[in-house]
């Protein structure tokens, strides 16, 4: 590899061990094997490195997590089964990839004076919301874009919300086969007939009383 790629390699392990905030660009440096002057050489700046080698780093998790989540749970699986062996794979992902979950969050904190960060997010965003409807739904997004994108989003949300619980405490997290159940809760709670004026609710209650 050429120092280009050599302090690409080295920022990366340095996001890996320090995180963004943390490393300097004498770390960088010194993992690489390399010079301080490579730095300004090459990419100008120690920011401008660290934010490509953070592309580069989240692109490759995306591959990593994409070819975990493409695993078929079987042709006859119904969609709760995929969405229970899907998350099995998520969880399973989370000690590997736990670094870049970590610096994601704690880069959020910084989107404001990093417009560079945001722009970049926003764009993984939506490509993982298109690839997660894909995985979860089998729905093409070139097929239909705003309904891949507001699935995708559900479940960016929901990956989301389960990777911040795990970092603080992954024993309390909630496991795939707690996700299913919960999920099948919620569901068959929207599917409830709400009662009518006079009728009993589900629970034996009358219902809401028509205005008079």
């Amino acid at each position: 590899m050429g120092n280009r790629e050599d302090l690409l390699a080295g920022a990366k392990r340095c996001l890996m061990e320090k995180g963004y905030t943390a490393t300097t660009a004498r770390d960088v440096a010194t993992a690489a094997g390399t010079s301080l002057a490579a730095i300004g050489y090459h990419f100008r700046t120690t920011k401008a490195l660290l934010n490509e080698a953070l592309a580069e780093a989240m692109a490759e998790w995306g591959e990593e997590l994409g070819r975990a989540l493409a695993q078929d749970a079987g042709p006859d699986a119904t969609p709760e089964q995929r969405f229970e062996a899907a998350w099995e794979r998520i969880i399973e992902s989370f000690a590997r990839l736990r670094p870049l979950w970590a610096i994601q969050f704690e880069l959020i904190a910084q989107m404001d004076r990093a417009p560079e960060l945001r722009e970049a997010f926003a764009t993984a965003n939506r490509q993982a919301r298109l690839g997660l409807a894909e995985i979860f739904h089998r729905l093409d997004p070139a097929a239909d874009e705003a309904a891949a994108l507001a699935l995708g989003g559900f479940h960016q949300a929901l990956l989301g919300g389960v990777a911040a619980q795990w970092l603080v405490d992954p024993g309390s997290a909630p496991s795939a086969k707690e996700l299913t159940r919960t999920l099948r809760t919620v569901a068959g709670e929207f599917g409830q007939r709400r009662p009518g004026p006079g009728r009993p609710g589900p629970d034996g209650a009358p219902g809401p009383r028509s205005a008079t």
